[in-house]
C-alpha cells in the first residue's frame, strides 16, 4: 500500500476513535488487505474490532452466515452476497460498521457477465441503511484491482462517518 493510503487509513482510524466506533471487515478478493492496512497503524486496536477473510464460499457461510442458497442463486461475486457479507460481519462482531468486499481480481475467473475487475462492496452500519457499491475496474492486473478495491473500501468507511 502507498504512503498516501496509510495516511488516509490513519485519519480514518482517528475519526472512528473520536466517535467511539469500531470496524469489522469481510474480505474475499482483497484477502485481508483492508484489515492489514488499518492494523499497520499503531493504536488501530481501539477501532478495528475484527477482520474476516472469507475467500471460499464455505467461509462466507460458516464464518459470517452468508446463506449458501444466496451464493448459489447469485454467485459469490454479486450485490446480494456483498450486502450479506457486510451484514454478516456486523452480526458476527462487536463492530458498529462493517464492509464486505467480493470480486474477480483475475487474471482468471472472469466471465462475460462477471468480468475480471468486477468488485461488489457492501457497507453495513448499525441503525443506518445498507450501502452497495459496484466497481468495474477492468482487467488492470490482480494487484491494481485489489489496490483500487482497498481504496474504495476506505471511501465507504469514510462515508459511514457522514
Amino acid at each position: 500500500m502507498t504512503p498516501e493510503m496509510t495516511a488516509r487509513a490513519s485519519a480514518l482510524l482517528d475519526a472512528y476513535k473520536e466517535k467511539r466506533l469500531k470496524i469489522a471487515t469481510a474480505e474475499s478478493c482483497t484477502g485481508g488487505l483492508v484489515a492489514a492496512l488499518l492494523t499497520e497503524i499503531s493504536g488501530s486496536s481501539a477501532v478495528v474490532e475484527r477482520g474476516f477473510v472469507t475467500y471460499s464460499n464455505e467461509a462466507k457461510t460458516e464464518l459470517i452466515g452468508v446463506p449458501a442458497d444466496l451464493i448459489a442463486a447469485h454467485g459469490a461475486v454479486s450485490e446480494p452476497v456483498a450486502r450479506a457479507m457486510a451484514e454478516g460481519a456486523l452480526g458476527h462482531s462487536r463492530a458498529d460498521v462493517a464492509v464486505g468486499i467480493t470480486g474477480v481480481a483475475g487474471p482468471t475467473g472472469g466471465t462475460a457477465s462477471k468480468p475480471v475487475g468486477l468488485v461488489h462492496f457492501g457497507l453495513a452500519r448499525k441503525g443506518a441503511p445498507m450501502v452497495h457499491l459496484e466497481r468495474r475496474y477492468g482487467d488492470l492486473g490482480r494487484t491494481e484491482i485489489r489496490r483500487r478495491a482497498v481504496e474504495d473500501a476506505l471511501s465507504l468507511l469514510e462515508q459511514a462517518l457522514r
